[in-house]
């Protein structure tokens, strides 16, 4: 079966090599940061573990495990046929490394991006084939969630486009296709909605965080609330994001962020630092935090 490099092991690029690893493929997972490799593996391992014992995967933990390999610089990019990049939100960091790929991989390499928010056409600037750059965004956790947005550039071909297609429903994901670039893409559009209608709820004091989460939970049958997928997808995430909205001059942009750049003044940047909207312990517990503490 192929192989897929994936560069960047936090919580997004550790799952997604999880995912990868379960359906077969050859994983590389390659991260600047030895920690996050180090922490990405454990969390790897628990969760496979944990899958194997339920029999909700296919093969042992161990199996999958042994599929994935630690890298410490992008050498084995051009011998594999899927690149996965899942960096910082930001734009420049982007548009250089994908210059980079575009550089060291063969034209059939095919290249994609877990942007949430960057129109693909932007991040294929000054490759030699923006044909092959393609967007999956996927949602976290990835082991979990199966939803993945698959984003058409202005030059991604018919080809790229159609096999990206087909590589996320070979992870036992469902592929939205978007086919045509807005930022933010389909589902941010429509939670972004909604979570700036909840943040400014708890703004004002009229509700509380984990009244939001559980109301869009037990109400509209959310598997989990707004503030619950903030924490996932990290509050510094949704700072830089915001920015992008505003470089791209989206006039969807939160009018309002003063909450979250509160927390992450607070360092409470969510659930992969343990302290977000919730209180995350060792033991799987969330603990709700009180927003209005804050200065």
């Amino acid at each position: 079966m192929d192989s897929v490099l994936i560069i960047g092991a936090g919580f997004m690029g550790g799952g997604i090599a999880q995912v990868a690893a379960q359906s077969g493929y050859t994983v590389y997972l390659q991260d600047i940061n030895p920690v996050s490799l180090d922490k990405a593996l454990q969390q790897i391992k628990w969760s496979t573990e944990k899958l194997a014992a339920k029999g909700k995967i296919k093969d042992s933990a161990k199996d999958v495990q042994d599929r994935i390999h630690i890298v410490n610089d992008l050498s084995i990019a051009p011998k594999c046929e899927w690149i996965i990049e899942v960096v910082y939100e930001d734009k420049q960091m982007k548009n250089a490394l994908f210059k980079d790929l575009d550089a060291k991989c063969p034209p059939q390499t095919i290249i994609a991006s877990n942007t949430s928010t960057i129109p693909i056409t932007l991040l294929a600037e000054g490759t030699r084939y923006p044909e092959r750059i393609v967007g999956m965004h996927f949602f976290g956790p990835v082991p979990i969630m199966r939803l993945v947005e698959v984003i058409k550039g202005e030059k991604t071909s018919d080809a790229v486009f159609n096999k990206s297609v087909d590589f996320v429903s070979s992870i036992g994901k469902y592929p939205v296709k978007v086919m045509k670039e807005v930022p933010g893409f389909i589902m941010n559009r429509i939670n972004g909605a909604a979570f700036r209608e909840a943040l400014s709820l708890v703004e004002k004091g009229i509700a509380s965080v984990e009244d939001v989460d559980k109301g869009m939970h037990y109400g509209f049958n959310w598997n989990i609330g707004p503030f619950e997928i903030a924490d996932n997808s990290g509050l510094d995430t949704y700072i830089r994001s915001r920015k992008q909205y505003e470089a791209l001059g989206a006039i969807e942009a939160p009018t309002s962020y003063d909450l979250i750049e509160k927390m992450v003044k607070a360092g409470r940047l969510g659930r992969k630092v343990g302290k977000g909207f919730y209180d995350y312990t060792p033991d799987g517990k969330k603990i709700p935090f009180d927003v209005t503490t804050l200065k």
